[in-house]
């Protein structure tokens, strides 16, 4: 029987996260040390079995074939579920790359002195249990393994059924490297498998701290709306490239195409370029033209289709501005200025990542400033917004929210801080009396 076919019963699931909360109060105590050992083991042990890899791998994809080719699973989603032995190779590079970074634990962020010895430290600690749905990449596994690691924290996995085969010779892979160091429980990665499985993990508030959600809106917002464990994440990934007037012609068509072509499933890819009225009539007949080499649809507004010099586009709709396509189609709009482009990406963004290609400073500034986004750029491709790409090592997810963790979280996004007070017998009693007073004295960490 395949380790993917066991049905789990709600008390099996219940007793797994347990287990994964007493792993999180041993990894809390490690030294950044020990973890870096384990994430290097584990990264070893990714590039040893590899063969086992691509074997489960190429299950899940000649099952994902027959759903292709049915239409229930999209070419870009199939696209991302298949991996390499390049793919693996770099699974295991992103685990040293974590092992690498500094040790997120234990860092003290202030000390005050609230009287004569009497002083407060607040310190960076583990969350705990964090839970993970994602769908289709198997790279997934060890990136969040290692950043979950690194940081202390034990995490509960559910990936897409379609990477089910994938998943599993990874998570026992992570397990049997872990079993190396008897100070680690291997419970600290655990690995869960259907639906059900999901929903009773999102009652388990009092045994997980944080759950990311990796899929469309509509499973979000599910997430948010069933669960009292906070969530952290996206619903969706409507990203916008905005040329203005004064771009570089060329700057603008290859920030344009590499956002859209270059990974077209992916969160991060651009699904609306607006281009300003003044470059349009010049920009608009070349960059429809490299959209059409590289096999992407395009729906544009009225003033698109005007200037598209007879290049097919399909009228675009209002549901258009609101769609995230994941594959390779893209709507345009002709705008009059920045002002109008900030407007329509503030009402149909999904407050993930936006670029504006200008060479002025100061639209650049304003578009930046104005622009409701976790991430803003200017003059590069929206596929920038990554967790590996902003040197985070890799990414436990993308958050749009403004609570905890905004943009790409890494490391720093799976901690929290605590406060550790330092005394010798004082009660509050002799303060409220006024007998003493705070100092409360900012000490240099």
């Amino acid at each position: 029987m395949s380790v993917v076919q066991k049905q789990l019963e709600a008390s099996d699931i219940h007793h797994l996260i347990r287990r994964a909360r007493k792993a999180a109060h041993v990894l809390a105590t490690l030294s950044g040390e020990r973890r870096n050992e384990a994430l290097l083991a584990a990264a070893n042990a990714i590039e040893a079995r590899a063969e086992e890899i691509l074997g489960a791998n190429e299950k899940d994809c000649a099952a994902a074939q027959q759903s292709v080719e049915r239409g229930e699973l999209s070419r870009a989603m199939f696209a991302r579920l298949r991996t390499t032995e390049r793919g693996i190779a770099e699974m295991a590079a992103r685990v040293r790359d974590v092992a690498r970074l500094p040790d997120p634990l234990h860092r003290r962020l202030s000390t005050m002195e609230l009287d004569d010895d009497l002083v407060l430290h607040k310190e960076t600690c583990p969350l705990g249990v964090v839970g993970v749905v994602f769908e289709s990449r198997p790279d997934v596994v060890p990136q969040i393994s290692s950043l979950a690691l690194k940081s202390g924290n034990a995490v509960c996995l559910k990936g897409g059924a379609e990477a089910a085969e994938s998943n599993a010779i990874l998570v026992s892979i992570w397990h049997d490297a872990l079993s190396a160091f008897p100070d680690i429980p291997v419970d600290s990665v655990v690995l869960i498998h259907t639906r059900d499985d999901v929903a009773q993990i999102l009652t388990m508030h009092e045994e997980i701290d944080l759950i990311v959600p990796r899929g469309s809106e509509q499973f979000v917002r599910y997430v948010m709306e069933n669960s009292r464990i906070p969530v952290l994440g996206h619903g969706e990934g409507i990203c916008h490239v905005y040329v203005h007037g004064d771009a570089d012609l060329q700057k603008a068509i290859d920030v344009a195409y590499d956002s859209k072509v270059q990974y077209p499933a992916v969160c991060n890819a651009m699904e609306t370029l607006l281009v300003h009225e003044e470059i349009a009539p010049v920009f608009l007949p070349r960059m429809i033209a490299e959209f059409d080499k590289a096999g992407v649809e395009v729906r544009g507004c009225s003033r698109t289709q005007e200037l598209a010099l007879g290049q097919h586009v399909i009228p675009a709709t209002e549901e258009d501005w609101k769609k995230e396509y994941s594959d390779l189609i893209v709507s345009i709009k002709v705008v009059d200025g920045v002002n109008e482009a900030i407007e329509h990406i503030n009402r149909y963004g999904s407050r993930h990542t936006e670029s504006i290609v200008t060479e002025s400073h100061d639209v650049a500034s304003r578009f930046m400033e104005f622009v409701d986004a976790a991430n803003v750029f200017q003059n590069a491709s929206t596929r920038f917004s990554d967790g590996f790409r902003y040197g985070l090592g890799a990414e436990v997810g993308i958050s749009t929210g403004k609570l905890h963790a905004r943009g790409p979280v890494g490391l720093e996004g799976l901690t929290i801080y605590k406060y550790k007070l330092f005394g010798k017998g004082q009660t509050v009693a002799s303060y409220s009396k006024g007998q003493r007073t705070f100092k409360h004295r900012s000490i240099e960490s």
